[in-house]
């Protein structure tokens, strides 16, 4: 049990230094200044992002999504409205999502209510997607149930893989669709050593995420 001592793994932070005069005045023009230079280092995968919600019953719950798009209004995932995930967030639409991009020494984490996308942006993503991928969406009606076996799952695949011709088009189903983050509070994170990190937030104090009044301040490491 004591092989690899987590409390041993220790990494130098060497970032940038991260200054006031680096942000931008909307946190989602810094996040797209970030989110290229994740991408562009090679990071894999930068678009995945830690998403946790409040379940019915006032627990956390943690999990793993890939940010499909954002402008100034939010940022978009897609999933399963009838999902563990889609529930809590009927129940409560508010959640908390980081990007760890541990390679960089950076992190963002974002905090917000969510809104549900109209159908127009749901269908438009959804054609979007591989054929196998929408059919996947079909065969996944029941995410998060309990199921018997793989075996059940491939059957479901195979069955809703023959319902439509290849070429022909999938309708994306009614309880498939995405969500927007409308972002109230914006943290970016930068490694430094000695864990002396620069963290700056930013604040929504008046309107809406997009043409709102953002508050920005250095916090402590």
């Amino acid at each position: 049990m004591n092989d690899c001592d987590p409390a041993e793994l220790r990494q130098p932070y060497d970032g940038p230094p991260l200054r006031r005069a680096d942000m931008a005045a909307h946190p989602i023009e810094q996040f797209h200044t970030w989110f290229t230079q994740a991408h562009t280092s090679g990071l894999a995968e930068p678009n995945a992002m830690v998403v946790a919600t409040v379940e019915p019953n006032g627990a956390p719950r943690a999990r793993t999504v890939l940010l499909k798009g954002y402008d100034h209004s939010g940022l978009r995932f897609f999933t399963n409205y009838g999902s563990r995930k889609g529930r809590a967030l009927s129940e409560e639409p508010r959640l908390a999502a980081v990007f760890p991009w541990h390679a960089i020494r950076r992190q963002v984490l974002v905090s917000g209510r969510v809104e549900r996308l109209t159908d127009a942006e749901n269908d438009a993503y959804f054609h979007s997607r591989p054929r196998g991928s929408q059919i996947g969406a079909w065969a996944s009606e029941r995410q998060s149930a309990r199921v018997a076996d793989r075996a059940e799952l491939d059957a479901l695949y195979t069955e809703f893989a023959g319902v439509w011709a290849v070429g022909e088009e999938i309708p994306r189903p009614a309880y498939w669709g995405g969500y927007r983050i409308l972002a109230e509070e914006v943290e970016f994170w930068q490694g430094r050593a000695d864990r002396m990190h620069d963290r700056f937030r930013y604040l929504l104090t008046a309107g809406g995420p997009a043409e709102g009044v953002w508050e920005l301040d250095r916090l402590a490491p």
